[in-house]
């Protein structure tokens, strides 16, 4: 068979690029690849799975069509194109032709009538043919050999529609009533009007009655109040927008079913493309293990093109130029260095005199695993100078290793010299399991580019071909690709070893060299020095020391979950009237919808598939028992699966403790995340989910668990930063911060604000600083748009300074294309600028709340690293043992207690100066939930 795949080339493109929006793929030199990288991803995906014979992808071009004539209302109120998605533009033509697609397009034609002429001529020369689009129009082309093909979206599978699907999904008779319906519905995006109060439920309606909008039109007089005068008074109005449905099939195209042929890819064009997109891992799928950075790279300089290549004017941000990367050719074969093995007791004891005399040295460690808390060395590598580099092998004999590793005891814990290295917390870390502890000034590579690009990636060999034009010796060369056959580095000959750990700490003292001079032209050298890599101490030891679980609380409580969690499910088949898979979307969706009829309103996806989001779930909650049994049971269900049962998974065997991995390089705000357990992610708003830090225990007898918590911090903050005033007094006063906002809001005294007005403001002062809308007020609260645009009016009001603050902080985004913290900390807003609404949207509302978020997260770095020295220049037994959003939690000796309150408050509270007093809460408990 035959088998032709037409993609929707500019739909799929928009799909990638937004399905990345909240977290975009730069390259080093900032080229958003988000949207090419989502093509080309589907592209493989395609003929991977699909296999298909012949193939085009077919785009629109700028030229007027005889819809634009027809009607010049037509697409005049689409957004315009992000510039992102159109500086992308050419690389995806230079993507589709490197592998040797053909590119289709017509003056005069939309993309979809291109598609549908081939379609129809494809069929008839015996193909089957597979129209590739999220768009729900193509649904009018499907017949016996013509299918929609749905790319997978959102986890969910692709989705192929043919005849029956579209008739069901549509409730219509015949494919053709398709074009009918959005006739009477419209389009909003395409600007189509339809006929005013029809919608999708009403268009099915009328078209399962009349069958054409012709006859609906004819048989007007049957339809009764304002739907018989809408459809009579916007008739033509409704043919008009039918014909502009109406997908054309005499398009101008030939169908050349050699040229559509599927061949093998262009290696001499994909490479290059891939190297300056920095498409490593989809280059490796394409051509094999083989595939590298090499001299092919490019530098783009950011040009903005149309779909032919033509430049296009640019649209300046103002922005720091960090710096252009380097052509990635050299590598340890072309490049010269000396890289020394010291394996004997002679040799290593040289190599210690000769690094001891140095004010720095860049280290490295090689181990067996990635978990620190769980490894073993394999061997040291140490730099003093570019080009040169020192290997010393750790035996596997753990007793003879100790005292290898020993032997440089006296030098990682000289205070006076500084340490340089690639994310130095895990080294240190699995250092001090050898008992060293690690001292002296840090300067961390990974840390220092995450403060001075915090939005692309921070990986040692990306770092170097981009800043040094040098390709590191691939892990993989050595032990192979992630997997059960993965090796480690024992199994490798020595002399590699010795040549790829070496390069390591060479290289990565080469991007310190680097990377310091731009941290002082960032403005970020403070930020690296005094918060970022002192606090690689405060964590590691943090991991080191982990926290205890009481597996027997957790036993415990998933048998109870369990049997809860099979009592809802009786109780929801009994309401329901019929036993389904509640976990199914597709099969809730038609339970409470098409069966129970909860919702005569309720949404569908683009997949045709009712919405039974959390969400809806809970908007139904209110007036349905059944919809809050089932957000109950997914609760369950997830609090069980996801942490009551995999967290004694977690315990390491050494310890009988859960070591927390924290990262200080993904948050693009300063926030530290967690990951083996994301301990961010602990739930703490239900009573339930609560419940889970109750296994979280004190070490032993004589401990006590106390926790720590900044009290409304972003709002003290805002205030601070604002600097408004009525914000501000009622911090000083000490009042209630949503109370006070209520009576301010609804003009009330304080003791006469009610439990829904302080509910009202509470939302508004957590909403504002992300962003929110009218719109979303009302949707979060329940009430009218009015109303809740009228709060947020008279918020405004009385909250002059926040206002300003927003507006100011826009405007300096705007122009200089990043904002700030307190601490000086930047976050980079590159789509404040943009001419697409929904995009600069998105950008605005980072940029009013970076600032915010940022200074809460720099805060609580500054006090624990502040705590951690106080009680290290103790000598407290207590320790410091989680961090969780504005939250600090210890496991305290008993005698210690009042002196480690006194450090958390003092430490906490003056973290750095503030006008706004810092509220600090401290509780204490014989587990978590108890302290907290």
């Amino acid at each position: 068979m035959k088998k032709l795949f037409l993609l929707d080339g500019m739909a799929l493109m928009y799909r990638a690029h937004f399905a990345l929006s909240k977290n975009p793929r730069f390259t080093s030199n900032g080229i958003n690849t988000s949207a090419v990288m989502g093509f080309t991803n589907t592209l493989l995906e395609v003929l991977k799975k699909e296999r298909p014979t012949h193939l085009a992808v077919v785009f629109d071009t700028d030229a007027p069509t005889e819809r634009h004539t027809d009607f010049s209302a037509y697409k005049a109120h689409r957004e315009a194109m992000p510039e992102d998605l159109s500086a992308a533009m050419p690389y995806v033509i230079k993507l589709i032709e490197g592998f040797n697609v053909p590119v289709i397009t017509s003056d005069g034609y939309e993309a979809d009538d291109i598609i549908g002429t081939l379609a129809k001529k494809a069929e008839q020369a015996g193909f089957q043919v597979y129209c590739m689009t999220p768009d729900k129009d193509f649904a009018q082309l499907v017949s016996e050999n013509i299918f929609i093909y749905k790319p997978a979206r959102m986890g969910n599978d692709m989705e192929i529609l043919g005849v029956p699907e579209v008739l069901a999904k549509w409730e219509i008779e015949r494919v053709d009533q398709v074009i009918d319906i959005l006739g009477l519905w419209g389009d909003a995006v395409d600007n189509i009007p339809g006929i005013p109060g029809i919608g999708e439920k009403t268009a099915k309606l009328l078209i399962k009655q009349y069958g054409t909008v012709e006859n609906i039109i004819a048989n007007s007089h049957q339809l009764k109040g304002k739907m018989k005068e809408n459809v009579e008074n916007f008739a033509e109005q409704g043919l008009v927008s039918k014909k502009l449905a109406t997908i054309l099939l005499n398009a101008p195209v030939e169908l050349d079913e050699e040229a559509l042929q599927v061949n093998p890819p262009s290696r001499e064009k994909l490479e290059p493309l891939f190297v300056e997109l920095e498409f490593r891992t989809i280059g490796k799928r394409v051509f094999g293990e083989e595939f590298n950075v090499t001299e092919f790279r490019q530098v783009s300089h950011g040009q903005q093109f149309d779909l032919f290549g033509n430049q296009q004017e640019q649209i300046v941000i103002k922005t720091e130029t960090i710096i252009e990367p380097a052509p990635a050719s050299k590598n340890i074969d072309n490049t010269p260095h000396d890289y020394q093995l010291a394996d004997t007791a002679d040799k290593r004891a040289d190599l210690i005199k000769l690094l001891s005399a140095q004010t720095s040295f860049c280290f490295d460690t090689e181990t067996t695993c990635l978990d620190a808390n769980n490894c073993e060395l394999v061997g040291l590598s140490f730099s003093i100078k570019p080009g040169t580099g020192w290997y010393v092998p750790i035996c596997e004999d753990q007793t003879e290793a100790c005292g290898i590793v020993l032997e440089f005891k006296d030098l990682f814990e000289n205070p006076s010299i500084r340490k340089i290295g690639q994310n130095l917390k895990y080294d240190i870390l699995v250092l001090n399991w050898y008992n060293i502890t690690v001292q002296g000034e840090l300067f961390d590579t990974m840390l220092a580019h995450y403060l001075i690009d915090p939005d692309t990636r921070h990986n040692m060999d990306i770092l170097s071909e981009n800043y040094l034009g040098y390709v590191p010796v691939s892990i993989t060369s050595l032990i192979g690709t992630k997997g059960k056959n993965q090796g480690n580095m024992r199994d490798v000959e020595i002399e590699k070893v010795k040549d790829y750990a070496s390069e390591d700490a060479d290289i990565t003292l080469q991007l310190k060299e680097v990377f310091e001079p731009l941290l002082e032209k960032t403005g970020a050298t403070k930020l690296a020095t005094e918060i970022e890599n002192p606090l690689i101490y405060v964590l590691a030891a943090m991991e080191r020391e982990g926290v205890k679980i009481d597996k027997n609380v957790l036993g415990d409580y998933s048998v109870q979950l369990d049997t809860d969690i099979k009592v809802l499910e009786k109780t929801i088949y009994e309401k329901a009237g019929v036993r389904f898979n509640i976990a199914s979307p597709k099969q809730l969706g038609e339970v409470l919808f098409d069966k129970l009829q909860l919702d005569p309103k309720a949404k569908k996806t683009k997949t045709g598939q009712y919405q039974t989001g959390e969400d809806v779930l809970t908007a139904l909650a209110t007036k349905s028992d059944i919809a809050k049994d089932i957000l109950d049971f997914r609760q369950l269900q997830k609090l069980k699966s996801t942490y009551v049962d995999t967290l004694p998974l977690l315990i390491n065997p050494k310890t009988e403790r859960v070591h927390t991995s924290y990262n200080q390089a993904v948050a693009a705000t300063g926030r530290l995340s967690s990951n083996n357990p994301n301990l961010q992610n602990i739930p703490i708003k239900t009573e339930r989910g609560r419940e889970v830090r109750r296994a979280f225990i004190p070490r032993e007898e004589g401990f006590t668990i106390i926790s720590a918590d900044y009290s409304q911090i972003e709002l003290r903050l805002i205030a601070e930063i604002s600097k408004d005033e009525n914000m501000m007094e009622a911090f000083m006063q000490g009042l209630d911060i949503h109370t006070a906002t209520a009576s301010k809001v609804y003009g009330v005294a304080l003791d006469e604000v009610d439990s829904t007005q302080r509910r009202n403001a509470k939302a508004v002062n957590f909403g504002i600083i992300y962003g929110q809308s009218a719109f979303g007020l009302s949707q979060s609260l329940g009430i009218p748009r009015k109303e809740a645009a009228e709060i947020i009016e008279e918020y405004f009001r009385q909250y002059s300074g926040i206002k300003q603050y927003m507006s100011d902080t826009m405007n300096f985004a705007r122009e200089n294309g990043y904002v700030q913290t307190l601490m000086g900390r930047r976050r980079y807003v590159r789509d404040i600028n943009s001419a697409n609404a929904t995009v600069r949207g998105f950008a605005e509302r980072n940029a009013i709340n970076a600032p915010i978020q940022g200074s809460a997260a720099d805060m609580i770095k500054i006090a624990m690293i502040n705590i951690y020295r106080d009680m290290q220049e103790q000598k407290l037994i207590s320790k410091m043992t989680m961090q969780v959003h504005d939250e600090l939690v210890f496991d305290v000796y008993n005698s210690e207690k009042d002196t480690v309150k006194a450090i958390i408050q003092n430490r906490m509270k003056n973290a750095f100066k503030t006008t706004v007093p810092i509220l600090v809460e401290i509780g204490e408990g014989s587990n978590w939930l108890e302290a907290h």
